[in-house]
This record gives structure tokens, sequence and C-alpha cells, in this order.
């Protein structure tokens, strides 16, 4: 099955390459679902399914907790394992992650591994203990993410890094709200905080008490560790966006890390970007921000890689708006969110285009009509499909899409949690909950997983 994929990658890709000037036409139409086994087949519909049953996925850990009363820990394992964990999961042990990604790799996939580790708003892990067992956690992903030590690495490694899991939420949002004040805002600034991630210096910001200042300075200290080891092993860093409570600190740290490794003495002399930031286009100020970003990346001499996603805490944030009696932060509707992703991926690819390789971007979207129009313009200006422009997808969804762009010769990642179940179930089951428009607007996807299955069994003698 690898051999096969293979070959209609390489089929793909010399296509691509043939004359230079004419692309492969993309026809996300499930023929590319022939590249796999009826298992994964039957396994991807049935869960696909469930997944879109609004009950399940708004009572899943309550239903988890009854099964395991009812069936007993190991067969309730055995089941999740067979269906929604097989789905959406790399594995467990070194071993599983490892057999996971050489079978996406033989399919024109890549891996982007990502630790199902955060902290939720308003809770308390435990203190730094908790933090610093967490940043092993992403040391670890870092070397997995390389793969074995005698595989060769011609492809640009990256992996997801959640902020919350190496800082606290409480101190995100007291310093979100300290952004707003001017002679705070000049103590936090990125080139400060930069400084003091390398030196240790304790900024000893004015409107922090000691135990968060503390806590901010041991937080810059892992922020530092983890892009320094990954720096170090040619691993880049995307890290991923939240709450609106929560991103202007994400930011502010983001910034932060570019200071210090997205310049070009940092990125082995050529400026390309080693930390990347998410920006969510279902936020109604997202393309402001970025434009923002983007200029001042330019204007420093920084690289500037970006994740650009729809978004995933609309109907949170919709309630938290309500609570606070504020302003919805959010686009009115699915429609104004694609506008605003449209949007921005056209300011972006106008950057990559500019810049070359010092403006990175992934499209993150399973929407089709994204998807159709990130290759249309990466040909018009020139972009190299296997370049400074990335595609990247969740591992067990949108197949279709992501099988059809690998094998012409793109550049696609899978976003692929790992861990055991206890730690990675609660972790879905928040993704799912995030994602429930996704989830429920799969239904393309599995009337073309069907419609593969009818195939093989009309063909069967």
């Amino acid at each position: 099955m690898l051999r096969r994929g293979r070959l209609l990658l390489s089929r793909g890709v010399s296509q691509l390459q043939g004359s230079g000037a004419q692309r492969p036409v993309l026809r996300f139409d499930g023929e590319a679902f022939r590249l796999k086994r009826t298992g994964e087949l039957v396994r991807a519909l049935l869960v696909l399914r469930l997944c879109a049953w609004p009950p399940l996925v708004t009572h899943g850990l309550t239903l988890l907790s009854w099964s395991r009363r009812l069936l007993g820990s190991r067969l309730s394992g055995a089941l999740l394992r067979a269906s929604v964990y097989g789905q959406f999961v790399a594995g467990e042990t070194t071993a599983e992650v490892q057999d996971s990604v050489q079978r996406l790799q033989g399919l024109g996939l890549r891996p982007l591994l990502a630790v199902p580790i955060e902290e939720e708003p308003g809770t308390d892990r435990g203190g730094e203990a908790w933090y610093e067992g967490n940043l092993h956690a992403m040391l670890h992903c870092v070397d997995l993410s390389c793969g074995p030590p005698d595989s060769p690495q011609s492809q640009p490694v990256l992996m997801q890094l959640k902020v919350t899991a190496l800082t606290s939420a409480l101190l995100c949002k007291e310093l979100t709200l300290r952004l707003g004040e001017p002679h705070t805002a000049k103590e936090l600034s990125p080139e400060r905080l930069a400084a003091a991630m390398e030196s240790g210096e304790d900024l000893g910001i004015s409107s922090l008490s000691s135990e968060q200042n503390q806590h901010l300075g041991a937080s810059l200290n892992r922020f530092h560790r983890i892009a320094q080891y990954a720096r170090s092993r040619g691993v880049r860093l995307l890290v991923d966006a939240e709450y609106t409570s929560l991103n202007p600190a994400l930011s502010l740290f983001v910034s932060s890390l570019a200071q210090r490794w997205n310049c070009p003495e940092a990125a082995g002399g050529d400026g390309t970007p080693w930390v990347w930031n998410t920006y969510q286009a279902y936020l109604q100020d997202t393309h402001e921000r970025l434009t923002q970003a983007a200029e001042e990346a330019a204007r420093k001499g920084l690289g500037f890689g970006v994740k650009l996603v729809r978004g995933a805490y609309l109907e949170s944030e919709r309630a938290l708006a309500r609570q606070r009696g504020a302003a919805d932060p959010t686009q009115p509707d699915y429609e104004a969110t694609s506008r605003s992703y449209s949007r921005c991926l056209e300011l972006m690819l106008g950057h990559v285009g500019r810049r070359g390789s010092r403006c990175q971007l992934m499209v993150a979207s399973h929407n089709e009509e994204s998807v159709h129009q990130a290759v249309k313009r990466m040909s018009d200006l020139g972009i190299p499909p296997d370049g400074p422009v990335c595609f990247g997808q969740l591992l067990g969804m949108c197949d279709h899409v992501s099988l059809a762009l690998g094998q012409a010769g793109y550049a696609i990642y899978k976003s692929i949690p790992y861990g055991s179940l206890d730690e990675v179930i609660p972790y879905l089951l928040r993704r799912a909950q995030e994602n429930r428009s996704v989830l429920q607007g799969a239904r393309r996807e599995q009337g073309l997983l069907s419609q593969e299955l009818l195939r093989r069994l009309s063909r069967s003698p």
C-alpha cells in the first residue's frame, strides 16, 4: 500500500514538474481514497458519522464514564482504540507514533505532532512542577518530530505548541489586561521579554505581584528552552491561538521569541521563521492585526511565520461576550468568516510572493474552496508547491483533500496528537466541541468514503 502511494505521489510530482508552467488540476473527488485500506475507510466512515451526532460531542465525557462502568476499562479502552482513538491519534508509545508517521509519509503527507496538554482558563494545575513536566513532554515531542536518529530530514519539520501548557492561563489573562495600560505596555515590550528569556533577569513588572513576576520569569525560561532546543534540532514551532482573553499575551510571547529566533543571525543567515503564530479568521480584527504584524516583521527584518485558521472557539467566545456584556468579537456568520479567511489568505500570499522564504504560511483549512484559492494564487504568484506555503489539516479528517494535495506535490501536514487514552480523549472531546461545524459539515467526505466502499464491494467476487 505504501509503495502504491509513493508511485502515485511520484507520478503527480513528475506531472507537476514536467512543463514547469502548468500544474495538475486538483480534484477532491475521493479518488485518493483508493490508497487506503478497506478497514481504514470503514473506520473513518463510522467515526465521522458518530462525531457528527451532537449528543456524543456534548456529553462525551459522561458517556465515556458510563462506558467504563458498564464494560470495564479494558473493553472500553479497546473499543476507543479501534474507533475514535485509532482515527485521530498517532498512538501512545514512540514506536506507535513513528509507525503512524511512516504510514503518512508513504502517502505523501507530513506529520505535525501535538502534545495534548493545555490549561483551560480559570483552572489551576498545581504550580511550576506541572509546567516543567509539560516542558519535558514538549522537548520529547521535538525529538519525535525529527524521527528516528538515522532518518534523513529532507523536508521542513514542524510541531505544534500550546502556550498554556507552559504558563498559567490566569497569567495570560492578567497580561492581556495590562497590555492595554500605556505604562505597563512599555514594560512588556517584546524586546525586553526577549532579553529576559536569555538572561534570566527579573523583569519586575510593576503591575504584577511578586508571585506573578516569578511565574512570568519561569515561563519565559521555559519558552526559551523549548525554542532553543527546537532550533538546534531543526524543528519549527507553530504556536496555537486560544481564547481572545489570552491571545494578546500569547502574541506577546511569540513576538518575544521571534526577536531571538526569527532574526537572520539565529536562522542560519536566511531569515526564515522558526517560531510561527496562529491567526483566527473568525475574529473581526484578525485582518488588521495580521497586516500590522506582517509589516512590523518586514520592518525589523524578521522572518514571519503564520498558521491561518478559521478558528475553533466560536461558541465559547460568544457566550463569554454575553456574560461580560461586551461586544461579540467574532464574525456574524460562516460566510463572513470565509470572506475574512480569503482576505487574510490573499494578504499573506502577497507577503510570501514579495519576501520569499522569509515569510511562510500554513493554510490550515478543511474548506475545499480555500484550498483551491490558495493553489490558484500560488500558481499566479509563482510560489512553488513545496516552498514557503504549506497546507494543514487534522489527522483523520478531510483525507480526500490531504491525499490529493500530497500526490500533486504540495506540502501537506496532518496535525497529530499522541499519548495515552486518558491524556488524549479529553483533548479530542474539547477539539470536537470547538469544531462542531467542521464535524457536522463532513458529509461530503462521508459520501466519498461510502462511494469508494461501494466501488470495492461491486468489484469483489
